[in-house]
């Protein structure tokens, strides 16, 4: 069983920069791949992005991609999702999200609580 807390979400004003952690806890943090997912009010919780359990591979959806970057310390048990150039339409509740697949969707088997990211204008 996997554990995962996710912190550094807050209040950003646009064009400003966030870094979000996810630490887990449990066994084999190694052998997942761990994504992050965002969810606004009234809305499927949609996918961010995703690393592979090495790290070797990342993917990001194409709203974020040159913006964010997801890595990983596998010796921390902790996967980062660093975000730059922040818009409004990025607030959301950000989740972290682990499965044993070679990629991830909103059926992963783990899930943390969310991180809440808002943006100003």
């Amino acid at each position: 069983q996997l554990q995962l807390v996710e912190s550094g979400g807050g209040l950003v004003q646009a064009g400003g920069s966030l870094r979000l952690s996810c630490a887990a806890s449990g066994r084999a943090f190694s052998s997942y791949t761990m994504g992050w997912f965002r969810q606004t009010p009234g809305k499927e919780r949609e996918f961010v992005a995703h690393i592979t359990w090495s790290g070797g591979r990342t993917y990001y959806t194409d709203s974020v991609k040159g913006r964010f970057a997801i890595s990983r310390d596998n010796a921390k048990n902790t996967v980062y999702l660093q975000m730059n150039s922040l818009k409004p339409e990025d607030t959301a509740v950000y989740y972290c999200a682990a499965d044993r697949g070679v990629t991830i969707n909103i059926k992963a088997s783990h899930w943390g609580q969310g991180t809440q990211v808002t943006v100003s204008s």
